[in-house]
């Protein structure tokens, strides 16, 4: 995978930005809205890219709430944002489970699972890792905690680390909605 560049000026995106940018890597997966989950249906839209868990209690539920305000704060223009959010944990994460996690934060939201295979496949793809830690029921999962942006044409063009704020997200999401 190519790294990103980090922009420096308020013009350009906030979080690294990959340039150039690159064809996002598609996904297979069962959709928390009962479809199938790939990249191509949502074309038109700017997609957020993230992975996580629902029994996480830190990261997870901040970088989901952050995106909620986000797309509270585009108005209108969130029509076009698609969040998306591929568990970490399958053993988990059941698509009707995922459901009802996303929907608190915001109804639009969908999550992706599936075979721990074909989920391992997906965050190679995307350079993510996921350890679980510790045994028996109360595990919890180490992972990768930044979202990827992909514009609506379906390219990667930036990397948003863990810590960004509502407005960093509305920054880069409005550059890319103008696109």
């Amino acid at each position: 995978m190519l790294g990103p560049t980090w922009a420096a000026d308020s013009a350009s995106l906030r979080s690294g930005a990959f340039d150039p940018p690159r064809q996002a890597p598609e996904l297979a997966l069962k959709g928390s809205n009962g479809e199938e989950l790939n990249l191509t249906s949502f074309r038109g839209k700017v997609v957020v890219l993230g992975f996580g868990f629902t029994s996480c209690t830190d990261v997870c539920p901040i970088t989901l709430s952050v995106l909620a305000q986000a797309r509270k704060k585009l108005g209108a223009r969130a029509a076009d944002v698609q969040v998306v959010y591929v568990t970490v944990d399958p053993a988990r994460d059941n698509a009707e489970r995922l459901r009802k996690y996303l929907t608190a934060f915001d109804a639009s939201f969908i999550g992706g699972t599936g075979a721990p295979e074909r989920l391992a496949a997906v965050r190679k793809a995307y350079g993510i890792a996921a350890e679980k830690k510790g045994t028996g029921d109360s595990y919890s999962m180490a992972h990768s905690s930044y979202t990827y942006l992909i514009d609506r044409q379906g390219r990667l063009r930036a990397l948003m680390p863990f810590g960004h704020t509502a407005d960093d997200y509305v920054h880069d999401l409005g550059l890319l909605l103008q696109q």
